[in-house]
């Protein structure tokens, strides 16, 4: 039996299609990004795609409940968290709360959380998990870089997996097992399709580089995307000189950088196109953790084993890692 999942703050798909290729039965979507749903709707058929307001709390309960999730996936919005954004803790930084506040009342089996790094240093996240843990839910808390995760970019997310009675970190030693031990290139990913070997992609300041190999993770694609600037000074980072030859990726081709099928429509404005991708979460990355909690599920008794010996090494990697730090400050002292 698939396990039932509702997907909030759905945005363009990316969850919700990683999901779904792991297995993963998605009975519903809910977003109010009208561009993001439009994008949803032209690529993601059979079931409802929902545009309502996921702050209403009272609104969402029952209306989530009515589908019998097993599984509640999201990523909260990340703007009031994310390095690009605002650095103070706003009302999308309070979407978290509203996320755990909705799966703490309706508890579902299981939940998926996802977000940026940063998000893990807020008050916001810290509630969220208290929440989480009061309600009863085991927790794995881990970075994932998606480019360990079959995608060619390196972008790094937190996620957040909970089971209603489970244990902390039962997912940890699956994540280390099926990861990648190596990096993915775009040359891994594309071969030579794209008919580049260097692209452009402009920097937040000319402090940073702006030219990337194909021979290398793509850097994260975020929800801009500039031309090559006449005033382009370049950088001692590069991996190319500037040329006229030298491009930006397309819009269809950063959406595939974030692991959306080649075939997926892209309809609407370049600019709402833009933002939809780079909000996403890519879907490989999704299809890598849904497999991981399926691996698990399924093979629960030998993973309860072994996550009694993970936590057992975990615990002996800390102690070593703290004595290493205890001799150096005796040395430096």
């Amino acid at each position: 039996m698939k396990i039932r999942t509702i997907d909030l703050f759905c945005g363009g798909g990316g969850l919700s299609q990683g999901l779904m290729e792991a297995g993963f039965d998605v009975v519903a979507a809910i977003d109010n990004w009208p561009t993001a749903l439009s994008f949803y709707n032209d690529n993601i058929k059979g079931h409802p795609v929902i545009n309502a307001d996921i702050a209403d709390v009272e609104t969402m309960i029952p209306l989530i409940a009515s589908h019998s999730p097993d599984m509640i996936a999201g990523g909260p919005p990340c703007q009031d968290f994310s390095s690009a954004g605002k650095r103070n803790e706003g009302h999308r930084a309070n979407l978290t709360v509203r996320y755990a506040q909705i799966v703490t009342q309706i508890k579902p089996q299981y939940f998926i959380m996802e977000n940026v790094q940063r998000a893990r240093r807020s008050v916001a996240f810290t509630d969220a998990i208290r929440m989480f843990k009061k309600a009863g839910y085991g927790i794995t808390e881990a970075v994932l870089n998606s480019a360990l995760c079959g995608v060619p970019q390196t972008r790094k997310r937190v996620i957040v997996f909970g089971e209603l009675s489970g244990k902390d970190n039962i997912l940890a030693a699956i994540y280390k097992t099926k990861q990648s031990d190596r990096l993915m290139t775009m040359r891994d990913y594309f071969g030579d399709s794209l008919g580049v070997d260097h692209y452009y992609r402009h920097p937040r300041s000319y402090a940073r580089r702006g030219v990337f190999s194909i021979d290398e993770p793509s850097p994260t694609v975020r929800g801009v995307n500039r031309p090559v600037p006449k005033g382009y000074p370049g950088h001692s980072g590069d991996s190319a000189s500037i040329t006229d030859e030298l491009r930006t990726l397309t819009t269809k081709e950063r959406s595939m950088i974030q692991t959306f099928p080649k075939s997926w429509k892209l309809n609407g404005s370049k600019t709402g196109l833009e933002q939809v991708i780079g909000n996403a979460v890519p879907c490989n990355m999704a299809k890598f953790v849904g497999e991981c909690i399926l691996t698990y599920l399924d093979n629960r008794c030998h993973y309860d084993e072994l996550h009694s010996d993970y936590e057992q090494l975990t615990l002996f990697e800390q102690r070593a890692k703290y004595v290493v730090k205890q001799k150096t400050a005796c040395r430096t002292c």
